[in-house]
């Protein structure tokens, strides 16, 4: 029997957070929501006004024997622009932070040396400030949110256009 374990990560828009986990193996399901914010069940209507505090991210099931968690971490980071904290790429404010939600002193404990690590190989100009924060409720977002890219391919490369895409290869091409 599989095991079952949980990932939560913040990294701008999350129609862009779902695809590089989606088909990995050992991933179980990746789901779109909010979380960290005070509102109860918000919609992408009130999140989006800045007033819930949540932040758009992704709820990833995983099984840790096949696909552990340092190794979700690892493709975390080469999803985002670690030293933006107020968005991601053409999405700015709040509610796009990038954050590492961990649900355990172990999961803390491998994302803190992760981003200690990626501090240290000085691989980008300005300091790494992704947050580590503990796990909030965490909203699944509306059923149109969830796998945009397989249902709106043309609207999601569009969303990648706006930087992500050009920063992730300028960034980590050679790593992959």
């Amino acid at each position: 029997m599989s095991k079952e374990e949980t990932a939560i990560f913040a990294g701008g828009c999350f129609w862009c957070m779902v695809q590089p986990f989606d088909s990995l193996p050992g991933i179980k399901k990746v789901v779109s929501g909010y979380t960290g914010g005070h509102t109860v069940n918000p919609t992408y209507e009130e999140v989006k006004t800045h007033t819930t505090g949540h932040t758009e991210a992704v709820k990833i099931t995983f099984d840790p024997d096949v696909m552990p968690y340092e190794k979700l971490v690892q493709i975390y980071w080469q999803q985002t622009d670690p030293t933006d904290a107020m968005g991601q790429f053409q999405d700015r404010g709040d509610n796009y932070r990038p954050v590492i939600f961990v649900n355990s002193e172990t999961q803390r404990t491998i994302a803190e040396k992760s981003r200690a690590d990626l501090a240290d190989r000085e691989k980008f100009d300005k300091p790494i400030v992704t947050k580590i924060e503990d796990v909030a409720p965490f909203y699944p977002a509306e059923d149109y949110h969830q796998d945009f890219y397989k249902k709106n391919p043309d609207v999601y490369r569009q969303q990648e256009a706006g930087g992500r895409e050009a920063f992730i290869k300028s960034h980590w091409e050679k790593e992959n």
